[in-house]
C-alpha cells in the first residue's frame, strides 16, 4: 500500500521585526511543531523564525533547503520527494506570504504536477495588504514587480503603466529594492499625470507603517522618507473624474 502523501504547507511569516504573534495565526504554531522539513529562502532567518514561533522545537531535528532566486529553473524535485514517503513540507519566505513574488512559488506548481496536497495558510501579504488600503481598484489590479533600473527604459515602463491603468481600469502595484525609493518615489511625481492617483504604503504592519493615497499633484507637496523601507507603489490613472473623495 501507498503511503499517504506529505502535505506542503505555505506557512506565512511577518513583514518585519513586529511582534510575531500579533499578526500570524495560531495554526501556524501547531503546523510547525509537527514539521521537520522545510523549503525557504534563507536557513539563518528561517531558524530565528521557527524559534520564535515554537521556542521547544529542537533545532537539530530540522531538514532545511534554500530556494535560490538566481536559478530561474530550481526543480525542487529532491525536496518534494519526501512528500511522496508520507512526509509534510513547510515553505516560507523572508517576509510575507509565500508563492507571492517568491521563488517558492515554482515549488507549490511542481506539488500540484506531483498531486501533493498543498495547504495555504492565511497570514500578510505586502502585496495585498497595500491593495486593500489604497481605496483604489481591489476588482482590477495587477503586481509588476520590479520596473528597469535605468532610463529611458523606466520611464517608457512607467507611462506604459499609466497608460495600461487608464485603458483597462487597472491598479498596478510595482516595488523597489528600498535603498531606491525615494528615488523611485520623484520619477513617478515627475513622470506621472497631475491626476493619477498614487497609493504608497511602507513598512506595512510595522509601529512606523505609512500609507496615504493621493493624486500626484498632491503628492508632490508631500515629504516623506522611505529609504530602506520595504514599500510597495500603486497607480491607478481613471478615465473620468472619480478622485474627488481623495481631495478633501
Amino acid at each position: 500500500m501507498q503511503p499517504t502523501k506529505g502535505k506542503l504547507y505555505l506557512i506565512p511569516t511577518g513583514l518585519g521585526s513586529e511582534n510575531l504573534l500579533e499578526v500570524i495565526p495560531s495554526q501556524v504554531n501547531s503546523i510547525i511543531a509537527s514539521i521537520d522539513h522545510y523549503i525557504v529562502e534563507n536557513e539563518k532567518s528561517a531558524r530565528k523564525f521557527i524559534k520564535q514561533i515554537a521556542p521547544k522545537k529542537q533545532q537539530s531535528k530540522l531538514v532545511i533547503y534554500t530556494t535560490d532566486k538566481h536559478r530561474k529553473n530550481q526543480s525542487f524535485e529532491e525536496e518534494l520527494s519526501h512528500c511522496e514517503q508520507g512526509i509534510s513540507i513547510g515553505l516560507f519566505s523572508d517576509a510575507g506570504a509565500p508563492g507571492i513574488a517568491d521563488p517558492g512559488a515554482s515549488a507549490v506548481g511542481l506539488a500540484h504536477k506531483l498531486n501533493i496536497p498543498v495547504v495555504p495558510i492565511v497570514g500578510s501579504s505586502s502585496i495585498l495588504l497595500a491593495m486593500m488600503a489604497s481605496g483604489l481598484n481591489g476588482q482590477n489590479f495587477a503586481f509588476n514587480g520590479y520596473l528597469p533600473i535605468k532610463s529611458p527604459e523606466r520611464k517608457d515602463a512607467i507611462k506604459q503603466l499609466e497608460r495600461k491603468s487608464k485603458e483597462i481600469n487597472q491598479s498596478q502595484l510595482f516595488i523597489e529594492t528600498p535603498y531606491r525609493n525615494n528615488q523611485f518615489l520623484n520619477d513617478l511625481k515627475q513622470l506621472l499625470s497631475s491626476k493619477t492617483m498614487l497609493c504608497v504604503a511602507s513598512n506595512i504592519t510595522m509601529p512606523d507603517e505609512f500609507i496615504k493615497t493621493k493624486t500626484i499633484q498632491q503628492w508632490k507637496r508631500i515629504e516623506v522618507d522611505l529609504h530602506k523601507k520595504p514599500t510597495i507603489f500603486i497607480i491607478h490613472s481613471y478615465n473620468i473624474d472619480t478622485n474627488r473623495r481623495f481631495n478633501q
